[in-house]
């Protein structure tokens, strides 16, 4: 009896030490793999840091990191770009960009997801319709109905295109979002006497911060980033964004581009966007898993 015992504990032990085996095993190429995907996905970044810190003639060889420290790239691109005016561009057509999809689509996912009929139900595949058809095959028609209806070509006008392409997503993730908050909520205020108007802006809005938060950090990055409309419809330097601005520093066959200037304006296009996110990180990564467990 004592002898089966004691062989028993022997496989029992001998099995733990092989299960123990692979699960260490099976780390270790867990973290083989994700330290692979951080090296790869960090070395462009950091080449592109160390080249922007470099004077024209040390281009040669781009992974020495490194090896010089100056700042004459980023001075060159700073005037060459116009940063100020080109940064202010940005900020203005992100900014109401955003703050228009924000309160336009929370109003239009409010009646989408309180009333249930089919008439509602109608408008919210509507909306997201237009999550199918990508904005820059129908680009030409579009130009053209600008010109017929003598849209001026300004700072502002690729908002339009921007607030449009962020419609179907923005009110899909807050008809989603709001389908969870309970409406027993409303109709305490329904029964205090508080409006349509009023229930929405002091209840149901407030409650909507993580959808909000979502939404301002996918559009607000792709609308910051994106220079496909800015590059169509704004005529004018002194009017481009910072995406745009970067395209200057492009060269040909007979002036050669300069990719330390050129790596410098796009850490300059790049730096904006982080000091938000360093600033919001944790309203950022809450908003955003949030949204996606309430969507």
């Amino acid at each position: 009896m004592k002898l089966n015992n004691i062989k028993q504990s022997a496989n029992h032990r001998t099995v733990a030490k092989v299960n123990k085996t692979k699960l260490d095993l099976g780390k270790m190429i867990l973290y083989l793999i994700l330290s692979i995907t951080v090296i790869i996905t960090l070395a462009p970044l950091i080449i592109v840091l160390s080249s922007s810190f470099r004077s024209a003639q040390n281009m040669t060889s781009p992974l020495v990191l490194f090896n010089e420290l100056t700042l004459e790239s980023y001075k060159s691109a700073f005037i060459k770009m116009n940063y100020p005016i080109v940064f202010m561009n940005s900020v203005l057509v992100t900014f109401g960009s955003v703050a228009v999809v924000v309160m336009f689509t929370a109003m239009a996912a409010y009646p989408m997801a309180r009333i249930k009929s089919s008439t509602a139900k109608f408008l919210y595949y509507l909306f997201i319709a237009g999550l199918i058809i990508p904005a820059q095959m129908v680009i030409v028609p579009i130009a053209q109905m600008f010109n017929v209806l003598h849209i001026p070509n300004t700072r502002f006008t690729p908002m339009i295109m921007f607030i449009t392409c962020s419609i179907p997503f923005s009110s899909f993730l807050y008809t989603g979002f709001m389908k969870g908050i309970p409406v027993e909520i409303e109709e305490a205020a329904y029964l205090d006497g508080a409006s349509l108007v009023r229930r929405f802006f002091q209840i149901v809005f407030p409650l909507l911060k993580p959808a909000t938060t979502s939404v301002i950090i996918t559009q607000g990055i792709w609308i910051w980033n994106d220079y496909f409309f800015p590059l169509i419809f704004i005529s004018r330097s002194s009017q481009n964004s910072l995406p745009v601005a970067m395209l200057s520093f492009l060269g040909d066959r007979e002036n050669p581009t300069q990719w330390n200037t050129l790596f410098a304006a796009c850490v300059l296009c790049v730096i904006p966007l982080i000091v938000v996110f360093a600033v919001l990180q944790k309203q950022f990564i809450s908003g955003v898993s949030a949204g996606a467990v309430k969507g």
